[in-house]
């Protein structure tokens, strides 16, 4: 028999797992890390009802538990990457337009004349 929680947890887990493997919109990004959230929250919950003891039907579904924890510690870095790389593709932009309207903003003036005709 194995214990309730644990079957949610897997649930869970299969809900995460489907909410990263695919590619989501900007638009969709703040519900969809929203809702992460959420199942991340319920996560934690449940994790204080999977204590020991273990039966062994218990211990041999904990292993495929690991297993699909592995793959979501996966997804989450992919997920978690994927943003970093939007907001530094969005600074670069932000640095690029700006050199774009004033072209000479980073030219350094430390007040000397260098006359070229010695």
């Amino acid at each position: 028999m194995i214990r309730p929680a644990m079957t949610v947890w897997r649930d869970v887990t299969e809900k995460l797992l489907a909410l990263t493997s695919g590619e989501v919109s900007e638009e969709q990004r703040d519900a969809v890390i929203l809702h992460i959230e959420g199942l991340l929250d319920d996560r934690d919950k449940l994790q204080a009802h999977i204590v020991a003891p273990f039966t062994t039907g218990e211990e041999a579904f904990g292993k495929e538990l690991v297993a699909l924890e592995d793959d979501v510690q996966k997804k989450l870095a992919w997920f978690t990457n994927q943003i970093r790389m939007d907001i530094s593709d969005a600074q670069s932009k932000k640095g690029t337009m700006k050199n774009y309207i004033n072209p000479y903003s980073n030219v350094a003036r430390d007040g000397t004349f260098y006359d070229t005709k010695q």
